[in-house]
């Protein structure tokens, strides 16, 4: 028998067809879809007569452009709340589960179907979202497609797609404190560009990744996509399968065991070839933040930008120069004890509840500074009623935080949590594209650890110098 990646496992066993010199026919295990990208695939079925072909493997949530202040009231912005009712109307319509608003399971979609238990491993599963390589962290083949393919999904749960290169991406040793997954991802993708992963699905492996909590892994696998990537994935083990047993849509009892039997064999086989090999110490990664307008452009917070010098390539020289003159910095110049306006800790990158846990344990009995607006947007309903019943709105309250309802929020302003413009933001999302928080806005990614300490001291701070 032949060995195989676990991309290879996955990816064969969903086959329906191949098409000679051309992509294959994929069958999709579960089909996630929200109110920004799915109202034009509804349409294009209405307009040929389809029916959503398995409205069971199909599971809709309103996340985007949801308000996260007074839920209960009707949506103020028009478009936003003509977005949301469509989504409404279309499930009802073809019979497709529906998280909406003010249900107990709503959040963003990326975070309710792993903490629901929909996400499993051994699944390929598809979203209108870029950021569906979030639930690879299960050892699954997740990626975002575009409306088209959404239209395609929803009338026969197959998918046209080519596959992919592999590329392997090892991280050795152990991670250092203060260090979280997320500087583990900006570390990598400040390695490798925005562009290294193009054309290929990673998997992540090494004792590094091992040590992540699930939390963390999906975060890893959520900012895949930020290098080019079509996706990551890693592994399925122990912690993998502590994470999924009880929750709402798992397999129960001996159907759990039998499950987790199956799952034990998603691994790479030893001898397994990957197209590309990437190795990195975990001893070098400190906690991270970027300073560009890319994912890419980031650096260890103790460092300085670099400088004009350092980039040969003229291209990559004037995106440098085009970056730092809307962000207002300097090359060479230091980030650190910088000044910034917003704090913004939430998006399907960090709104979990790990991810407020821990900021709630940084801010516990301190004060955000004066010159800082703080708001915590929780990832789901979930997320904020575990909050909640654990007393961190209480703790957020004391120390000025804003706890928020569930939605996307400011990572992406399509909703009324905008930055406004010329404002720094630290936020955990996981883009600082122009603009992506608002008009003029001006990003610097970084971890929950990092965001939370900006937030006490009023600067961009070190969390490992923080007392």
């Amino acid at each position: 028998m032949a060995v195989k990646t676990l991309f290879d496992k996955i990816w064969d066993n969903h086959i329906v067809k191949t098409v000679n010199a051309g992509p294959d026919v994929l069958y999709i295990d579960k089909h996630f879809i929200h109110e920004v990208t799915s109202p034009q695939a509804f349409a294009g079925l209405e307009k040929r007569k389809i029916a959503v072909a398995r409205p069971d493997q199909t599971i809709a949530t309103a996340d985007h452009n949801v308000p996260t202040k007074d839920q209960h009231l009707p949506i103020k912005d028009a478009l936003s709340r003509k977005q949301v009712e469509t989504l409404t109307k279309n499930c009802e319509r073809h019979g497709v589960n529906l998280y909406g608003l003010n249900h107990p399971y709503q959040g963003i979609v990326h975070v309710i179907g792993p903490e629901l238990g929909i996400t499993q491993p051994g699944l390929t599963i598809v979203c209108g979202d870029s950021h569906t390589s979030t639930h690879g962290a299960f050892g699954a083949i997740a990626f975002g497609i575009g409306t088209s393919e959404v239209e395609q999904v929803l009338a026969t749960q197959c998918i046209l797609q080519p596959k992919p290169k592999k590329m392997r991406i090892t991280i050795k040793g152990d991670l250092v404190k203060g260090v979280e997954a997320k500087d583990l991802i900006l570390y990598i993708i400040s390695k490798l560009s925005t562009s290294g992963g193009n054309g290929y699905f990673v998997e992540y492996a090494g004792s590094a990744i091992e040590s992540l909590s699930m939390e963390g892994r999906m975060t890893v696998c959520n900012m895949s996509i930020e290098m080019g990537a079509r996706g990551g994935l890693i592994a399925p083990d122990q912690t993998t399968f502590d994470y999924l047993q009880g929750r709402e849509f798992a397999p129960k009892g001996k159907d759990f065991e039998k499950s987790k039997k199956e799952w034990l064999q998603l691994r790479t086989d030893e001898g397994a070839v990957f197209d590309k090999e990437i190795t990195f110490d975990a001893s070098d990664i400190t906690p991270m933040i970027t300073y560009g307008t890319n994912p890419g452009m980031g650096i260890k917070i103790a460092d300085a930008i670099p400088s004009e010098k350092s980039f040969e390539d003229d291209s990559e020289k004037s995106t440098f120069i085009k970056s730092l003159d809307y962000m207002g910095l300097q090359s060479s110049e230091k980030l650190l004890g910088k000044p910034v306006d917003y704090v913004f800790i939430g998006s399907c990158t960090n709104a979990r509840i790990e991810d407020l846990r821990t900021v709630a344990e940084i801010v516990a009995g301190k004060q955000k500074a004066t010159n800082i607006k703080a708001f915590i947007v929780p990832g789901s309903k979930q997320v904020e009623k575990q909050a909640i019943k654990e007393g961190l709105d209480k703790v957020f309250e004391a120390s000025g935080f804003e706890l928020r309802q569930p939605g996307c929020s400011a990572c992406l302003g399509m909703n009324e949590d905008k930055i406004p413009k010329g404002a720094y933001c630290v936020s955990t999302s996981n883009r600082n594209f122009e603009g992506r928080q608002g008009p003029g806005s001006r990003t610097f990614l970084a971890s929950p650890q990092t965001a939370a300490a900006t937030a006490l001291t009023g600067v961009i701070t070190d969390i490992s110098r923080l007392n």
